[in-house]
């Protein structure tokens, strides 16, 4: 889906149309509404860039015990 927004309401707010494609994938990967991978798409930069950038904000990585699991025994499965 592309989603067109006036240049007018993005030169209003000071920003270019990579800084408002950066922001939106930010602040839909705050909300969980998509993953790391998709939000560095999103904003047009590698995931390590983007993880980067999310860190100078301190925000954190969705990254729990059951992802750490799942890592584990994909590591495990990889190895046989």
């Amino acid at each position: 889906m592309n989603q067109l927004i006036p240049d007018d309401i993005i030169e209003a707010r000071g920003m270019s149309e990579d800084e408002l494609k950066t922001e939106r994938a930010i602040h839909l990967f705050k909300l969980e509404k998509i993953t790391l991978a998709q939000a560095s798409r999103l904003a047009g930069m590698p995931r390590l860039q983007f993880q980067h950038l999310l860190a100078s904000r301190k925000i954190s990585l969705h990254y729990d015990v059951e992802d750490f699991e799942q890592d584990l025994e994909t590591l495990k499965r990889l190895e046989q």
